[in-house]
């Protein structure tokens, strides 16, 4: 287990300053958020690999900014949107080549789609990320058909080992469902998470402000898949600083080693 922290915690902070401002503070892992088109260009994705170099940084995973589109270029039933869509995520895959992500965030589509076509149309990315070396994994996301963690367990059936999954606890939480049930929906498929804290005080807190059982889903997580990566993704308007930020990830940072111990 590999513990991180998403660009997208310093958003609007553009990703290259948001990058280096975790990588002085000892952030070691990442998953970077790709705000816009031309953060895409293979000149930028190079000045984003340097940093990661120089700061011996991995970068995880990558989560697009196209994410609220895909309900209307992967689901819909105009074919050549599709076929388009998948040209375009090609950039993502990239991206990703360049900077060493390995996993990339689909949220899906929103509207009620069957399982069949919803299926069919997420293996056609899954197919091209394998291509490039990257593993296409869906997230449960409140607003989309994947945030039940029945659909989550109905397509990991379907799909078989053509199916990975990325887990988000407030997601989970938003949806009136225990994180825990997504881990048993999704079982090994699960590849990635991104984790907070929640509680009487919201359902996106820093680590320690809340009550969620860091422990028990952690020792979970970690016997569906022991490889997972476990990624701090706040808002910007839910922490104080970066000082806050940064002490979560040491804290999510211990409760990991202590996971590790216990083999």
């Amino acid at each position: 287990m590999l513990a991180g922290v998403s660009t997208a915690c310093l958003y609007p902070m553009p990703l290259e300053e948001s990058l280096y401002q975790l990588a002085v503070n000892g952030v070691s892992c990442v998953e970077i958020f790709v705000n816009t088109d031309s953060e895409l260009r293979k000149g930028f994705a190079l000045n984003i690999a340097d940093i990661l170099r120089r700061f011996d940084i991995k970068c995880v995973s990558v989560h697009p900014f196209t994410c609220e589109l895909e309900t209307l270029m992967f689901f819909s039933d105009y074919p050549r949107r599709i076929d388009d869509v998948l040209e375009y995520y090609r950039k993502y895959f990239d991206f990703m080549n360049t900077v060493g992500a390995e996993i990339f965030v689909f949220h899906g589509a929103k509207a009620s789609r069957s399982k069949e076509l919803y299926c069919e149309r997420y293996s056609r990315l899954y197919s091209l990320g394998k291509s490039f070396g990257v593993t296409v994994a869906v997230e449960n996301v409140s607003r989309c058909q994947s945030g039940s963690s029945a659909f989550i367990r109905d397509i990991s059936r379907m799909l078989g080992s053509r199916f990975a999954f990325v887990l988000d606890t407030k997601q989970a939480v938003r949806c009136g469902e225990s994180p825990f049930s997504f881990i048993d929906s999704a079982g090994t498929a699960l590849k990635h998470i991104h984790i907070s804290d929640y509680g009487q005080l919201g359902d996106c807190l820093p680590v320690g402000k809340g009550s969620f059982n860091f422990g028990g889903f952690l020792s979970r997580a970690r016997s569906a898949n022991p490889d997972i990566s476990v990624v701090l993704e706040l808002y910007r308007s839910g922490f104080s600083g970066i000082g806050e930020l940064v002490s979560g990830y040491s804290i999510l940072t211990g409760m990991i080693t202590a996971q590790e111990e216990k083999k």
